[in-house]
């Protein structure tokens, strides 16, 4: 009989209208709650989408900062390092690398350009060869400026090493990047050498076929009236010119006129460079106006 009260009162209850409003607004709460979570969960993912990393290399900071923004990334700089060919506070490096996929708000972390040079040791290369000089100054981060010949038995051989046209110490630190000036037996008498063929070679390697040939660089002239990318450019014109086995003396300057676009007449060369299917060796070119000492 007790049980049956029990039923009775248990179906009575079931059937209330209490119960039924509160069945009702607890299962609206949980679909509530199940909508929410899942717009949740889709808005922290972007909807499975992903966001392309752009290339933020040699931008400023300012710059890097908007282009983030605009695409709802987030930066922070860790560490720096130096690019004597960028400006301060350049970006030199980022991760995620750039076109990689990220999530929205992803944090891009960077690498800047110091705003001063790190300081390097000058080496010592007093009585070694133009060669060796030359590598040992590459391999501390400095860089082989103007060559001075004076009359010595020594030829190519180190003599004096400037820094700012004074005499610089080994040991002495200097910014790395720093041009440092040799000055260098000439053989006792004045010694001449061919005029390198310099026409469809880029500017750095026009740099090392002059420094092999014990000759400098003078004027670059740009002819074209905006230039992108000097990097990509050619020597379209030198002056003094190769033609008809020309020499000058070691030490002198060779002025070098630059363009993007070479005439096809100018499409040969001394070493092949230009053929479209041959790549030039600029250690194959050294070899060739150095002797082993």
């Amino acid at each position: 009989m007790q049980f049956r009260n029990i039923i009775s009162k248990l179906g009575r209850f079931l059937l209330s209208k209490f119960f039924l409003i509160n069945l009702v607004l607890a299962i609206l709460i949980f679909i509530t709650a199940v909508l929410m979570s899942d717009y949740l969960l889709k808005r922290y993912t972007n909807h499975g989408e992903s966001i392309t990393v752009p290339d933020l290399h040699s931008l400023t900071i300012d710059e890097a900062e908007g282009r983030l923004r605009n695409l709802n990334l987030r930066f922070e700089v860790l560490d720096s390092a130096y690019d004597a060919n960028l400006p301060p506070f350049a970006i030199l490096d980022q991760v995620p690398i750039p076109l990689s996929n990220v999530k929205e708000y992803r944090k891009i972390y960077l690498t800047v350009n110091a705003a001063n040079p790190p300081s390097v040791q000058m080496p010592n290369l007093m009585d070694k060869s133009l060669r060796q000089a030359s590598f040992e100054l590459e391999s501390f981060g400095l860089m082989v400026g103007e060559l001075i010949y004076k009359p010595d038995l020594a030829q190519n051989a180190v003599l004096e090493q400037l820094w700012d046209e004074m005499p610089v110490e080994p040991g002495t630190m200097v910014p790395r990047g720093s041009k440092i000036d040799l000055v260098l037996g000439d053989g006792l008498g004045n010694v001449r050498v061919g005029v390198p063929d310099l026409r469809g070679l880029t500017l750095s390697e026009v740099r090392w076929l002059l420094l092999a040939s014990s000759l400098n660089l003078g004027s670059v002239i740009y002819l074209d009236e905006e230039i992108a990318d000097t990097s990509a450019t050619m020597v379209y014109r030198q002056i003094p010119s190769p033609e008809n086995d020309n020499e000058i003396n070691l030490g002198e300057s060779i002025n070098i006129f630059m363009t993007t676009e070479m005439p096809d007449s100018l499409k040969t060369g001394k070493f092949g460079f230009l053929d479209d299917t041959t790549e030039i060796d600029l250690y194959d070119i050294e070899n060739l106006f150095f002797e082993e000492d």
